[in-house]
């Protein structure tokens, strides 16, 4: 079974700004430098996934594909975490800020936003959290 990952988007304002950002770099991939490798590489490369939080609450997630080791120049060693340029929403769950990287057991992790139509995967966190606590989601 996989474990996640998830970590603060810092400096995304909503999911469709994150998707902005993920235009811009043009490729099927992209890699997030981070301080250390997670000493559970094997279960995230089976099948893990970054969850990011957005203003708050986990929004939306990037499969990941990829960890190695690099040196940053100027900064030493770290852990780039590949992952696909795709954004697959997620049913928003609250979640407290924090430093760095954290572990999301598989069976903890929020469940992917059904696909319903245009313009959906735009709804704000919040909008999004309280149609899916009235079951409208």
């Amino acid at each position: 079974m996989p474990v996640h990952l998830v970590k603060v988007a810092v400096g995304i304002e909503s999911i469709e700004h994150f998707r902005q950002r993920m235009k811009a770099r043009r490729g099927r991939t992209f890699t997030h430098h981070t301080r250390h490798m997670p000493k559970r590489a094997e279960e995230v490369l089976a099948g893990g996934s970054l969850y990011w939080i957005v203003k708050g609450r986990i929004a939306v997630r990037c499969p990941i594909v990829g960890l190695k080791d690099v040196v940053l120049e100027g900064e030493g060693p770290h852990c780039g975490i590949v992952m696909k340029t795709e954004l697959i929403p997620v049913v928003p769950q609250p979640r407290r800020p924090h430093q760095g990287w954290r572990y999301l057991e598989a069976d903890e992790a929020p469940a992917d936003l059904p696909k319903m139509g245009r313009g959906s995967a735009e709804l704000p966190p919040e909008l999004a959290a309280e149609l899916r606590d009235l079951g409208l989601l």
